[in-house]
């Protein structure tokens, strides 16, 4: 049953939390009455299990071939509260990082995994870093943000080792474009306004998802095949999630 349990993994809707409660007690219960070798592999089992299931509140997000999933309402509510002081912080308001001079909104759909693996990459390897304040409620904020970018970070990077993240003429001449903008001033004054624009990035994705949802509407008997479930994703990967490191 363990076994079985670990690779036939139904995800629910959050309103279904006590039937995985239930679905989590039955299976402990079962690797209870065992022993040795066999009682290690089920709580192995039930360990990868537990962690493919998504957390409460994040969403999945679809790049391409690519899918990753991420807090996206943490990380908004977080940005939200240190949006004005970093804001304030940027004394140039004639520049910008990340829509001068072409918009993120006008990638193809083939280049959204390229150009969101190079922007997370970016901001966990040039921004955060230099971000750092006099404030330790800002600074707490600052860190909560990265922490979840460096876990995006490493799941499209998985993506774009397993060739799910091509990178085109136009998201990679874009990128330079980035690093331009970003290099025409100085560390500190280009890492709070990267931060400061961290809503044109947040934006971009769920305009994304969105126009991912409409270039690739759900197959025909994909409702009637989710049976009574609420929700009819079925994974039968059987490899643990790895957990990002604090930042």
């Amino acid at each position: 049953m363990c076994i079985f349990t670990s690779i036939t993994i139904v995800l629910f809707r959050k309103d279904d939390d006590a039937t995985l409660s239930s679905l989590s007690r039955s299976v402990l219960a079962s690797c209870s009455g065992m022993k040795g070798s066999h009682l290690f592999l089920c709580l192995f089992s039930m360990s990868c299990w537990l962690n493919l299931m998504p957390t409460a509140g994040n969403r999945i997000f679809h790049f391409g071939h690519c899918r990753v999933s991420m807090s996206m309402t943490e990380i908004r509510l977080g940005f939200t509260a240190i949006k004005a002081n970093i804001q304030a912080r940027d004394p140039i308001r004639t520049v910008s990082i990340l829509s001068h001079p072409h918009s993120l909104h006008k990638f193809k759909s083939s280049d959204r995994c390229c150009i969101a693996h190079h922007l997370f990459t970016f901001y966990v390897d040039k921004v955060f870093k230099h971000c750092k304040t006099e404030d330790s409620y800002i600074n707490r904020k600052i860190s909560s943000i990265a922490n979840s970018f460096l876990g995006m970070k490493r799941k499209l990077r998985q993506c774009h080792e397993q060739n799910k993240c091509m990178c085109g003429e136009e998201s990679t001449e874009k990128f330079k474009q980035i690093l331009a903008n970003y290099d025409g001033l100085n560390v500190t004054s280009a890492a709070m306004k990267s931060l400061g624009e961290l809503d044109i990035l947040l934006d971009w994705m769920e305009k994304s998802q969105s126009a991912e949802g409409v270039n690739n509407p759900p197959k025909a008997g994909a409702k009637e095949a989710a049976g009574t479930l609420h929700t009819p994703v079925v994974s039968r990967k059987t490899m643990c999630c790895a957990t990002a490191d604090s930042y």
